[in-house]
């Protein structure tokens, strides 16, 4: 009778699956076929992901097959605690491979071991925090089957562990054994449904899954407990035995011995990969620029440095110590130093630039919602009061400075005798490689250092599609301008900086791009709709949003000021410092205006290269050739070049084009004197050997 209980429930269970999936699939496709539609009534979408790799919006038609959980006969519910039961303290499961999906995109790196073993020995504690909304929903679908297992309530709040022998007992470990059980199979179910290769419909799926399968255990209890009442009536014992007062010692015992062992396997490698796995999991991909960097084996070195207003700024590196030619890279609005090694080894400029023989430096303006700041205690508000102003004349300055520290004592220590060799000359050459608004704050940087009457240490500019001019920018620039300058007074107090405020959403927003990869029609519809903001650009926006430094841990985000800024120099029609209002600029410039950059252009005295994209819409080709005309105009040393490509193009693609061009302009620096004459030098040795 049981045998035939069994067999009607599995059918059950599995035919309420198939419908449920193929539902919701059905709604899945509907969306997807709706997108395409409309996709293929909206103008310009055939220029806006022409220059996209990696999307096909071609139908594709596919003959019957099984649902994905049945597609090796068995659902893949059952399939991986077929697999936990089997051999789950000596295998360990990488979820890191095999991810197909986004490597048309943007190449990923491999997951290094290392990296994610060396995460996990800090972040125990961070994990129940990161995954204790999960475990409690988990909890609670699970109420019933842990009630009929006869399991602690709490047993979230227990380690799996091995208790000495000298204090075992028969009910002790059955206990044990169903402890472990259910807390290895809850680690499973959370990493599935939060594995950074899915997407919100794929968790969708297995969230109803673990639904299906946890009310299907306890009906299948509860039928067997109707169907054996024996076996109940014995299971009942057990817990009135185990609960009377003769085993109060036991229970004594066992809360001693889980406050004094250790995890089961947290010393075994294939465990402690499982375990790293799981903390990073609730991200689509939490690695950061160190983990880019080393996995593909190239040397890292994290420095950080605080401005004089406070901030702590993260500055990477890529060290070459003996080199006495150096690069410093800064990244654009919304973005971090992985933009300029997203591409791996091949298509990425810090790595060029490495491989050319360079010390790499990689900056990181202020601006993650992680509020770095000595003020551990500052608040949003105070923390995004900055503007334009603070990116040139604080962190800029603060970065470069660091540089200078670093390279002249390293420098020294490798040659003693360099005081003679230089004179008052630093020993290195420093070349800056700017995009975006970055390429704004470092001209805003040479420029008042100039005005100061300090050095900048720069000996030349390649500067990426800079900012500073916008007066040529789309209608919804427009609108946003109107809003930002009527409503500043308003907007100001109550939004300080723009960005994702909560885990969940950053999260969100992470698995949402994934899902915009697997349903091509839906992703079209929303990067033709992106692209209709930043007036065409063909940048792949949603393809950016799956990239690391776009995760639930942290984010980039943009300050109001910021923001105020740019609309205030758009308005304006000029590159100019932030406006505070009369009173105010008097205070801080002496002058009733903010001052004009461009105006100022002639004091500029190291070689600039200006590069534009053709299909960037977001700073046009227009905006950078009129940094162009007034540099030459004021007798800078400047070149102008524009290629085919997006605003994305020159740091999120793999432009062999362009990184050709800038590795060109990075080698007509030339190296210091003494470097010349060592040159010579050994030049002279070969011929001589040669000879």
């Amino acid at each position: 009778m049981q045998r035939f209980v069994d067999n009607v429930l599995a059918v059950i269970k599995e035919s309420v699956k198939t419908f449920t999936f193929e539902a919701l699939n059905n709604i899945v496709r509907l969306i997807n076929g709706i997108s395409a539609i409309l996709l293929a009534f909206l103008p310009g979408k055939a220029t806006i992901l022409e220059g996209i790799h990696g999307w096909e919006l071609r139908p594709t038609f596919r003959g019957p097959r099984f649902p994905r959980w049945m597609e090796n006969g068995v659902s893949s519910f059952n399939q991986f605690v077929h697999e936990l039961s089997v051999d789950s303290d000596t295998s360990s499961v990488d979820y890191s491979s095999g991810e197909e999906d986004f490597d048309g995109i943007h190449p990923s790196t491999p997951s290094s071991q290392s990296s994610r073993v060396s995460r996990a020995s800090t972040s125990a504690n961070y994990e129940k925090h990161q995954t204790g909304w999960i475990i409690r929903i988990l909890c609670w679908i699970l109420f019933p089957a842990k009630f009929l297992l006869g399991l602690p309530f709490r047993i979230g709040h227990f380690s799996c562990s091995r208790l000495p022998k000298s204090h075992s007992t028969p009910n002790q470990h059955l206990r044990l054994r169903s402890i472990k059980r259910v807390h290895t199979l809850k680690d499973h179910i959370v990493h599935r449904a939060t594995d950074r290769r899915r997407g919100v419909i794929e968790d969708l799926h297995l969230a109803i899954e673990i639904f299906i399968e946890a009310v299907f255990d306890v009906v299948h209890k509860a039928a067997h407990c109707i169907l054996s009442p024996s076996k109940a009536f014995r299971i009942v014992q057990k817990w009135l035995s185990y609960g009377s007062s003769s085993t109060e010692g036991i229970h004594d015992d066992f809360s001693d011995t889980f406050m004094q062992t250790a995890t089961l396997g947290e010393n075994d490698p294939a465990v402690t990969e499982r375990k790293t796995t799981f903390h990073q999991s609730m991200n689509t991909d939490a690695r950061t620029c160190q983990d880019v960097i080393t996995e593909l084996g190239y040397p890292y070195e994290a420095i950080h440095v605080v401005t004089s207003d406070g901030y702590v700024l993260l500055l990477e590196r890529i060290p070459r110590r003996d080199s006495r030619k150096a690069v410093y890279l800064q990244h654009g609005i919304l973005d971090t130093s992985m933009g300029w090694v997203s591409n791996g080894v091949v298509g990425s400029p810090a790595f060029a630039a490495y491989d050319q023989g360079y010390d790499v430096f990689l900056g990181n303006f202020r601006g993650l919602v992680s509020r770095e700041h000595v003020d551990k205690n500052i608040s949003s508000r105070q923390y995004w009061r900055y503007s334009i102003n603070e990116h040139g004349t604080e962190d800029i300055p603060a970065l470069i400075e660091k540089i200078h520290e670093i390279k002249t004592s390293e420098l020294k220590l490798s040659h003693p005798d360099l005081d003679e060799e230089i004179g008052e000359d630093q020993p290195y050459k420093l070349c800056a490689i700017c995009h975006s608004l970055g390429g704004a704050g470092i001209l805003m940087y040479v420029v008042t250092r100039r005005i100061e009457e300090k050095p900048h240490r720069l000996s030349r500019l390649i500067l990426l599609s800079p900012a500073g001019f916008h007066d040529d920018s789309n209608l919804v620039f427009t609108m946003v301008e109107h809003v930002f300058l009527f409503l500043a007074p308003i907007l100001a107090p109550i939004v300080p900086g723009i960005y994702i405020p909560t885990r969940f959403f950053r999260m969100l927003l992470n698995k949402l791009a994934r899902d915009f990869n697997n349903y091509p029609a839906v992703g079209g519809l929303v990067q033709t709709l992106m692209s209709y903001v930043v007036g065409g650009d063909s940048s792949n926006w949603v393809g950016v949003l799956g990239l690391p430094h776009y995760n639930m841990n942290d984010m980039p985000g943009v300050s109001f000021r910021v923001a105020h800024h740019l609309a205030q120099m758009k308005r304006a029609g000029r590159f100019r410092l932030y406006d505070y209002g009369s009173a105010i600029n008097m205070e801080v410039y002496g002058s009733p205006e903010p001052l004009d950059l461009g105006e100022y252009y002639r004091l500029i005295d190291i070689p600039v290269d200006l590069v534009a994209g053709h299909k960037d819409k977001v700073i046009r080709p227009s905006m950078v050739r009129k940094h162009y005309k007034l540099m030459k105009d004021s007798g800078v040393e400047v070149s102008y070049n524009e290629f085919e490509y997006a605003h994305l193009d020159f740091t999120f693609s793999h432009r062999e084009e362009v990184l050709a061009y800038v590795m060109s302009r990075l080698l007509l620096v030339k190296p210091t004197s003494k470097e010349q004459l060592n040159e010579k030098a050994e030049r002279l040795k070969k011929r001589q050997v040669n000879s």
